[in-house]
């Protein structure tokens, strides 16, 4: 079976829905597999203990939580005890010294009250011994500790007054420092500040002594340990802590550095060891794969190419992926390390290019993007991370840049020009990531980059010639190539209507220019309803004479012809005209628009004329067999074609004539139902009438008349 046979048997599927599901499922699934090896990172073969063979860098970023975790720890571990200020403490030591003062006001009063009773009295060292006993039985443990005996006597001795000053100046003293968060060596400074203020009171320096040990054994450290504080302090630690990464190419293990259980750890993490368990590469291309079908499903529709059920838009666009699916996975192929400026010589604009010229012009954004994603996976090697960001931006405009260059030309010299074009492109992008990433290139890099450049724009232009014709031939769809050749009027058929009826010529070429301004302003092909129009009349040339165009100073031969004879001369232009455009093998769009421009049109003058002779004449014989217009363009030629021919009629052609004779054309074809068979709404109806009105007063315009002079 021959490729265009095979193309040919593909087509006849192109109505089924269950077939284009199909084709996604074919594009989705070579996606898949073709992305996957560079999407999932290879698996290394290395032991514990052993040296590594090559150094080894991580292919992403991942948190390494276990070292995390450590650092945490230790963090906690590094912070001290925390301690709060107990405040019983301060009113327990105040307690003490009013206690204190308190017994020895007792003992005082005490000793007063027997002199008064007239006791005998005792020695007065006896007495002041007693004094001290009492004083002593009175007394906290602690106090008797630290107080002598000399020490008591001292202050049982002072009078009422000082003993005031020192209790008022005492409490206030040891309030006042115990009032403070204060640890056991910050008490050394309270002691001392004590001591300062209590040397300035107007007392003994004995009696100083003596409350100055019952001060300094009074401030004591007032903070104890806060169990709940300090696990708030170790917890904040921890999360002052910052997590620790094994960032996206990071020398993991150098060449020949031993593979230790830490780094074999590492390597492990990062997913370059054998895991049965991490599905993520796989999941994640999975949903790039469908977001990217789902887009394309999107633009197909949006673009109204899944209604146009005669032309095989999803197949073609779906082989076009196939081919520059292939392309860049055997490209691909080839790169090794030192061989990565091989990507650049991937044809990118090829993919562009044949869907600009067969598929849509504004299917190219969404194929460049698919383009882009592909080669920054595709090519990735010598690359840290999965994608190859620079390749992605150097496909992406390259690609969006391809069809930016095709003109209305000749096909060769316009695909020519268009890769001459391209290639200066490329080699402008590549100098502008090479100069972006500041690397330190020679001349010889920069002149191998510069060529792989300049390569891809010719490729891909020389293979868009040699592809092109074999997807129009094979699909049987007319691109705007084809359409160009068809159009140029060096073309055999073209000159055979000129030559031989150049009226007809002439015509076709009013016609034309009436159809894609009209085509334009709704939407449709343009360049197809022209290149329709130039042949829409191909069948004139078999009897050229019997049209009122090619009649020129000579009589009309339809005088000597019945009006059944004169019916099939003017009927029989449009199948001659289909039977020479078959074979010819022009496109079936071209070849549609000459059978349907007339569709199924009345003859009115013959008719008439026929039933002066006869009234039996039926009107059903004298319309053109048809089809009726199935698309846009023939409904739209077939309506310039009226119109041309009948404003030559009307003088002067005014604007308003011409107006009204423009509606009475599409209204006369609207209720005979020449539009039933096509999708032409009443207001691309009203912008088809207002195109050709424009036009039409542009050619027809007032002319100044000059003056002839008189003898």
């Amino acid at each position: 079976m021959s490729v265009q046979s095979f193309f040919s048997s593909l087509k006849k599927y192109q109505k089924s829905t269950a077939f284009r599901w199909f084709l996604y499922g074919l594009i989705g699934c070579v996606m898949y597999i073709g992305l996957l090896p560079n999407v999932k990172p290879a698996q290394l073969n290395v032991e514990k203990g052993k040296s590594a063979e090559q150094a080894i860098i991580s292919p992403r970023t991942v948190e390494d939580k276990e070292v995390t975790a450590k650092r945490k720890e230790e963090a906690a571990k590094k912070e001290v005890r925390q301690y709060s200020l107990n405040g019983e403490i301060e009113k327990e030591q105040i307690k003490i010294i009013t206690e204190f003062f308190k017994t020895i006001e007792e003992v005082q009063t005490s000793e007063e009250s027997n002199n008064h009773l007239g006791e005998s009295p005792l020695p007065e060292a006896e007495k002041l011994a007693g004094q001290v006993r009492k004083v002593r039985d009175g007394l906290p443990l602690e106090l008797n500790q630290d107080l002598s005996d000399n020490d008591i006597s001292t202050i049982l001795k002072a009078s009422k007054k000082d003993l005031n000053i020192v209790r008022e100046f005492t409490e206030a003293k040891v309030s006042e420092l115990m009032e403070k968060e204060m640890s056991t060596t910050e008490t050394y400074n309270a002691h001392e500040e004590f001591e300062v203020d209590l040397r300035k009171q107007n007392i003994s320096p004995q009696l100083q002594d003596a409350i100055l040990i019952i001060g300094k054994s009074r401030i004591v450290a007032n903070i104890v340990y806060d169990a709940e504080k300090t696990a708030e302090k170790k917890e904040q630690a921890k999360n002052n802590v910052e997590p620790v990464f094994i960032l996206e190419g990071q020398i993991i293990v150098n060449e020949k550095q031993k593979i230790t259980d830490d780094i074999y750890r590492q390597l492990e993490l990062v997913g370059l060891l054998e895991n049965d368990n991490d599905y993520q590469a796989y999941i994640g291309l999975l949903l790039l794969v469908s977001i990217s079908l789902y887009l394309i499903h999107y633009q197909l529709k949006t673009f109204g190419l899944l209604e146009v059920k005669d032309k095989p838009h999803i197949l073609v666009y779906v082989m076009i992926l196939l081919i520059m699916l292939g392309l860049m996975k055997g490209v691909s192929l080839f790169q090794k390390n030192e061989y990565t400026v091989v990507a650049y010589l991937i044809p990118s604009g090829l993919g562009t290019m044949l869907v600009y010229l067969l598929v849509h012009k504004r299917m190219v954004f969404i194929t460049s993007a698919l383009l882009s994603i592909w080669a920054s996976i595709l090519f990735n090697e010598g690359i840290t991370g999965t994608f190859n960001f620079s390749m992605g931006i150097y496909v992406l405009l390259s690609s969006l840049a391809a069809p930016m260059f095709l003109t209305e030309r000749k096909r060769s010299v316009m695909l020519l020009r268009t890769g001459a074009f391209l290639a200066l492109f490329n080699i402008v992008l590549v100098l502008c990531l090479l100069l972006i990433k500041s690397g330190h290139y020679e001349w010889k890099e920069f002149g191998i980059y510069i060529l792989t450049a300049a390569g891809s724009g010719m490729i891909a232009s020389i293979l868009t010639i040699g592809l092109v014709p074999y997807l129009e031939d094979g699909f049987g769809m007319i691109s705007s190539l084809k359409l160009i050749d068809l159009a140029s009027p060096n073309h055999p058929l073209l000159r055979k209507v000129l030559l031989e009826a150049p009226g007809t010529y002439h015509h076709s070429i009013m016609v034309a220019n009436l159809s894609e301004v009209a085509c334009e302003a709704i939407g449709a092909d343009g360049l197809l309803a022209r290149v329709g129009a130039y042949y829409h009349d191909i069948g004139k040339t078999f009897h050229p004479y019997y049209f009122i165009e090619n009649q020129m100073g000579m009589e009309n031969p339809h005088d000597s012809l019945t009006s059944q004879q004169s019916k099939d001369i003017i009927i029989a232009h449009v199948t001659d005209g289909v039977a020479l455009l078959k074979k010819n093998h022009i496109p079936s769009e071209i070849v549609d628009i000459a059978a349907q421009h007339h569709g199924t049109t009345f003859l009115k003058y013959f008719y008439y004329k026929a039933k002066e002779n006869d009234e039996t004449v039926c009107e059903d014989d004298f319309r053109y067999p048809g089809p009726k217009a199935m698309s846009k363009e023939a409904a739209v030629v077939g309506i310039a074609d009226s119109v041309e021919a009948a404003v030559r009629s009307l003088t002067p052609p005014t604007p308003e004539k011409i107006e009204a004779l423009v509606k009475s054309i599409i209204k006369d074809r609207l209720q005979d139902g020449q539009f039933s068979e096509c999708d032409l709404t009443f207001k691309e109806l009203e912008l088809v009438s207002r195109a050709l009105c424009e036009t039409l007063n542009g050619t027809f315009h007032s002319r100044i008349k000059y003056p002839e002079e008189k003898n």
